[in-house]
């Protein structure tokens, strides 16, 4: 109990006192997560858009495709990307594995099912509902971000990495004041996304 309570104390510390760790952290997982579902929304969103107001062979199918794409692993998604960026990979001479770059096509491969999807969906408020729901998916994915990100610190640390990392070092506070705040913004997202999910009821 006593851990608990120490840790708690520590991550309320580093959170009042705007901890320039915890805090570049969480402006590289914001930068992050914003470009690549900027980018999934700018990309998913017409795609959603086409599928969704034209005929063609095999709709149902692609629009199951992207429903099921939607649930897919992160971990899966930081493996294939990793074979793709590695020195033996086809992309390794762009130098881009444990880059921000690399996370942000990682999370932009997670997002954009999401988008497309609910962009499908022809709701009043689809659209905005899709890129909330597409940046609360990237935003609190670790498989990926690890894998291909490297957890490198000051350059590919986000919060769900560093709060991995940091909680196996023993520095339990400094994880929980992330998780603190990444669990705010999780929550923020989730009430925008329900927000809009009864505008459209």
């Amino acid at each position: 109990m006593e851990y608990l309570w120490g840790g708690i104390k520590g991550a309320a510390v580093l959170i009042i006192r705007l901890d320039a760790e915890v805090f570049r952290t969480v402006l590289l997982s914001l930068r992050i997560s914003l470009t690549a579902t900027l980018i999934a929304s700018l990309i998913g969103i017409p795609v959603g858009f086409l599928i969704s107001t034209h005929e063609f062979p095999f709709k149902r199918t692609i629009i199951t495709v992207f429903n099921t794409l939607m649930s897919l692993p992160t971990v899966v998604v930081g493996l294939f990307l990793y074979s793709l960026l590695s020195k033996q990979g086809p992309f390794g001479p762009l130098g881009l594995l444990f880059t921000p770059t690399a996370m942000v096509i990682g999370q932009f491969i997670l997002a954009t099912p999401i988008v497309v999807a609910l962009t499908i969906s022809e709701a009043r408020f689809a659209l905005t509902a899709a890129v909330i729901a597409g940046f609360g998916r990237v935003i609190a994915e670790v498989g990926a971000a690890m894998m291909v990100g490297g957890n490198i610190k000051g350059y590919t640390r986000t919060m769900t990495t560093a709060i991995a990392l940091e909680t196996a070092k023993g520095e339990f506070a400094f994880g929980l004041a992330l998780g603190c705040i990444l669990l705010f913004v999780a929550f923020a997202v989730n009430i925008l996304f329900h927000y809009f999910q009864l505008k459209r009821g």
